[in-house]
């Protein structure tokens, strides 16, 4: 039997995921109220200029006033999608205060400040959910935190950033630029008029933080993840990418140690080969791999940004907690026991492709294979071609750990013979 008290929901945000959201909560409200078991009722929208036009969200509900919009006493969930980390922190600390649970898209907030938030909303017994921070639509951290609750999850690697995904896309099918890329990114509305959070990698690393620690059961910061973004991409990195059979994606990877002693997080452009299923990943679209030692390999696709998508994930979220209010109950919250260690980046092992500007003549290749055998890196393939007393000299490396890697490339800058190294990028899934 429904309850006829509606649940009452209130919005921080009425940009492109929050407008969604208002959207679907009115138009399928009898659809939430069958799948829900009570009808849920839009209480308050916080916006942070009133005025503008918003179509299809009700302007009564519209208020400048978050803080008193959560602190009524009578809201059952808070939807936020404001994002930030201030005054997002406080407001959802406000609404646990009262009673609320939460529903939340705010990577960059839960990454810095996740483990705090999660205590909070245990010693308030509310829930805190937040399946859209990660992968926009992609069900992703339910998946982690429940279906493979009973697994050991080793690796987590993903394309968890739509506009670096198009931009590398873009660059790889039609041989342009990264500046044409982003600029064809930012006409379709895939890049922020300021991109710097996208192509430098900061979103993904928060992205990497939030599955580390769900996947592997600790503490893990985006301070704790290596980041480097794809500015310094080349149309020559892509066509040798091609040329090794392989592709540039910006990765997010999240590992166990083998001996279980440590995790990593890391964010960066990598080669992986066109075998690989993450290869095949276009346009605007995430995915992500994981690794589970019972499950085995299992991938999840599909579109990781937009409106639309989005709040389709906070919805999800939403019908979750409001079935756990109407029990009585919560759902799993912060999962954290193993207190593991975020091992360096130096202490990172992996392939690495170095591209050389280098004198034409006999000896260099010698000189050069020298200088990776005295640091310990064994080299798998060399690919030479020279004209004119110039050459370029690719080589992959086995696997290597990138302390050792750099110790390289600083002697190399040091030979006589060695005119730039002009490219290092990371070699993935093997």
């Amino acid at each position: 039997m429904m309850r006829t008290r509606p649940l009452k929901v209130a919005l921080l945000g009425c940009g492109v995921v929050g407008s969604e959201v208002a959207r679907i909560m009115t138009t399928d409200a009898a659809d939430l109220a069958a799948r829900i078991g009570a009808p849920v009722e839009l209480a308050g929208i916080a916006v942070r200029r009133a005025g503008r036009v918003r179509p299809g969200v009700p302007e009564h509900l519209v208020t400048t006033d978050a803080e008193a919009l959560v602190n009524r006493g009578d809201i059952d969930v808070v939807v936020e999608v404001v994002g930030g980390i201030e005054p997002s922190k406080h407001l959802i600390l406000s609404a646990f205060k009262q009673g609320a649970s939460v529903v939340s898209a705010n990577k960059a907030l839960l990454a810095k400040d996740g483990t705090e938030l999660h205590a909070a909303a245990a010693e308030a017994g509310v829930d805190l959910y937040y399946e859209a921070a990660v992968a926009g639509a992609i069900p992703l951290i339910r998946p982690l935190r429940e279906s493979l609750a009973g697994d050991k999850v080793n690796r987590v690697l993903g394309i968890v950033n739509g506009t670096t995904n198009f931009i590398l896309d873009k660059m790889d099918s039609t041989g342009a630029g990264y500046s044409e890329a982003l600029e064809e990114a930012t006409a379709l509305g895939y890049a922020e008029a300021d991109p710097t959070a996208d192509v430098e990698g900061f979103d993904a690393a928060a992205k990497a933080a939030i599955l580390a620690g769900i996947a592997f059961h600790t503490k893990v910061t985006a301070a704790d993840v290596y980041r480097e973004g794809l500015t310094e991409v080349t149309a020559a990195d892509i066509a040798s990418a091609k040329q090794m059979g392989c592709v540039v994606k910006l990765l997010a990877i999240c590992e166990r140690a083998a001996d279980g002693g440590s995790v990593t997080a890391r964010v960066h452009p990598a080669m992986i080969p066109l075998s690989h299923p993450l290869a095949s990943v276009r346009e605007a679209y995430n995915a992500v791999f994981v690794e589970a030692e019972a499950a085995g390999r299992l991938m999840f696709y599909g579109p990781g940004a937009g409106g639309a998508p989005t709040a389709s994930a906070v919805l999800g979220d939403l019908v979750a907690v409001c079935r756990n209010k109407l029990a009585g109950s919560t759902g799993p919250g912060d999962s954290v026991y193993t207190r593991l260690p975020a091992k360096p980046m130096d202490e990172v092992v992996t392939r690495y492709h170095v591209s050389l500007d280098v004198d034409d003549r006999a000896g260099v290749l010698a000189q050069v294979a020298s200088v990776f055998a005295e640091h310990g890196v064994s080299i798998d393939t060399v690919r030479q071609q020279g004209r004119d007393g110039d050459a370029s000299l690719v080589v992959v490396t086995h696997r290597a750990t990138d302390a050792a890697l750099s110790a390289t490339v600083d002697k190399l800058r040091a030979l006589d013979s060695v005119r730039d190294v002009a490219s290092i990028m990371r070699v993935e899934g093997e």
